[in-house]
């Protein structure tokens, strides 16, 4: 992620109106009412000199160079770099690029050890290997399109710490490991594609066969864990039954049923599938939290659906879930978040990372817009009056399709 210098504008050099003067070559024209001279043509202050100006990428200058490799990194660095000046949503991508660029450059160190603090941590060296926890959250369509690619090259590289996403995140990646999903159009009726067993997602199409195959891999993990669940509880009974026998009912050990997290389940399936392609698979060899408070509301779920009519009984527990990410958030010397879309993934990493009066740093990716109050379209500004993100920070919004702008800023 290249660094870009900032353009930030501050309020004080916000333009104010100036009439023309009575000494102004157009306001002394007969021809031209003064009141509309000063209307239209009214004088203004001057820019300070070191005011960034709108600028573009400038092509030619590349245009003699060489065709090599490296000199289309460059060229394609200098595009990036120029993106900041460019205005509109390409100075947000700039934006973007610096704010991820400070919360990984982040380090205990950047802030000085003052009496109170805990002593363990007084040696700058220490401070100085303690980083931002990155909290990378997205929807399942950015499993579902070639965006897997890039997120599983952040994960494999172990450049986020914590994940959250939708059930389809989940299982988008697992059937790919399976079958492809295949490119096609907006505009592909549904009433036909039904007929073919062929879901749209977008201009993408997934045909019913990927998720049988899933189902398959699927039915007989489930049945697997639920089989380590019972034995579990059972386990637990036989030490209770004899940990218990003639003791007081003060002195008897507590019953603590077992239950699989919806993390640990998805860590599992990465274990499971076992290939290098997967999201899922690099996150759980890197140790990489993925949360997903709605892991039924998908084929995951309808999996689960079908099993407890075969077998009832298997459960997840959400609770210890919402316990392990909040305290990973309030555990952090410092925080950061990326959120590509809405939803679910964006309130669940915000409200974590409120639990520690706000991240430190964040970048939204979405095209939500505020005027209906969805969570989706809300600003950072509007987390921060939530304690989201913290008041000193200096978050920033790209309104733009994910799946052209995030490939750059990686």
């Amino acid at each position: 992620m290249a660094a870009t210098p900032d353009a930030d504008v501050g309020e004080e050099e916000i333009l104010s109106y100036k009439p023309l003067g009575e000494n102004s070559a157009v306001s002394a024209n007969p021809h031209i009412p003064s009141v509309t001279a000063s209307a239209v043509l009214g004088e203004s202050e001057s820019m300070p000199d070191d005011h960034p100006t709108c600028k573009g990428h400038d092509f030619n200058s590349s245009i003699n160079s060489s065709s090599s490799k490296d000199a289309d990194t460059s060229q394609l660095d200098s595009i990036m770099q120029s993106m900041l000046y460019t205005g509109f949503q390409a100075t947000n991508v700039g934006k973007a690029v610096n704010e991820i660029n400070r919360m990984r450059k982040w380090r205990l160190s950047d802030t000085p050890w003052k009496e109170g603090d805990d002593e363990t941590l007084r040696d700058p060296n220490i401070r100085s290997k303690i980083r931002a926890r990155i909290f990378f959250a997205y929807t399942s369509n950015q499993i579902s399109c070639g965006q897997r690619e890039v997120i599983k090259f952040l994960v494999q590289h172990k450049m986020v710490d914590v994940i959250v996403t939708t059930a389809g995140g989940i299982e988008e990646d697992i059937i790919k490991c399976f079958e492809p999903t295949y490119m096609g159009d907006f505009k592909l009726p549904g009433k036909e594609l039904r007929k073919k067993g062929i879901n749209r997602i977008g201009n993408l199409l997934v045909p019913n066969k990927n998720y049988c195959k899933f189902e398959d891999w699927m039915a007989p993990l489930i049945s697997k864990m639920h089989d380590e669940q019972d034995e579990k509880w059972m386990e637990q009974a036989r030490r209770l039954v004899s940990s218990n026998d003639g003791a007081a009912d003060s002195e008897k050990e507590p019953i603590k049923p077992f239950s699989f997290t919806p993390s640990e389940f998805i860590a599992r399936m990465g274990k499971e599938i076992d290939n290098e392609d997967s999201v899922l698979y690099w996150a759980y060899k890197n140790d990489i939290p993925v949360f997903c408070p709605a892991l039924t509301d998908g084929s995951v779920g309808d999996m689960i659906y079908f099993h407890s009519y075969k077998r009832p009984g298997f459960t997840l527990d959400i609770a210890r879930d919402i316990r392990r990410i909040n305290d990973m958030s309030v555990q952090s010397y410092a925080s950061g978040q990326i959120i590509i879309g809405g939803g679910l993934v964006k309130h669940h990493t915000c409200n974590a990372n409120l639990m520690r009066n706000g991240a430190d740093f964040s970048v939204y990716i979405n095209t939500g817009h505020e005027f209906d109050g969805s969570d989706g379209g809300a600003s950072p500004d509007e987390a921060i009056s939530w304690g989201k993100i913290r008041i000193n920070a200096d978050p920033v919004k790209v309104c733009a399709d994910a799946t052209i702008v995030f490939p750059l800023i990686v």
